[in-house]
């Protein structure tokens, strides 16, 4: 009788992340779990090994492009999706949400407001995409350190939102003040700057 085990190919598909990631965003500097040891809340894939044969699944990476995963437990595999003229299956990636932090965050916290979380919630079971990257941002107050890991502390628990509805988060990042909106130097412009951003991929 053949044995079914299930796994998950979490492992495989956040050693990837960091290989594939890097197109989307090489121009800017950020910071990721990896970076900071933060615990991951992305869903690893799952998958289904039946005796000798391995069930693969999609993983779709920062930009937008699928990749078949398979694990066996001990080891991944992982190949680029192709069409059969060998060209990349991939998905458009869109800015598709914009959270001013000052409505979902007290200030200097990572914990959501009981209606900001709610209006995440919300937000993810509408949106209808494949996948989702989620990137915290700040404004220029306080060190730049202390900047980048409050902006992923926040991209985190923005993602965790969205992971508790069955949304599949693919990527978190926190850049810090590194990527502003407007400049610092009004009360307006690092409003603007205190932010998490939200992209689909269709």
């Amino acid at each position: 009788m053949k044995k079914s085990l299930t796994r998950t190919a979490g492992a495989i598909v956040a050693a990837c992340t960091a290989l594939a990631a890097g197109t989307a965003f090489a121009q800017q500097g950020y910071v990721t779990n990896e970076n900071y040891g933060v615990q991951q809340v992305q869903q690893g894939a799952t998958v289904t090994v039946q005796g000798e044969q391995y069930i693969p699944t999609i993983w779709i990476d920062p930009d937008g492009c699928e990749h078949w995963v398979m694990d066996d437990g001990a080891e991944g595999y992982m190949s680029p999706h192709v069409r059969r003229d060998g060209t990349p299956v991939c998905h458009e990636r869109n800015l598709c949400g914009v959270l001013n932090t000052d409505q979902y965050f007290p200030t200097d916290s990572s914990r959501i407001t009981a209606p900001g979380r709610q209006r995440l919630q919300e937000f993810f079971q509408g949106a209808d995409a494949r996948a989702y990257i989620v990137a915290g941002h700040t404004d220029s107050r306080a060190s730049d350190e202390y900047n980048m890991k409050l902006s992923l502390r926040r991209a985190n628990a923005v993602a965790k939102v969205g992971n508790s509805v069955g949304a599949p988060i693919i990527d978190i990042r926190g850049y810090g003040e590194r990527i502003p909106k407007a400049p610092n130097d009004t009360v307006e412009g690092m409003a603007q700057n205190r932010r998490v951003e939200i992209f689909c991929i269709r």
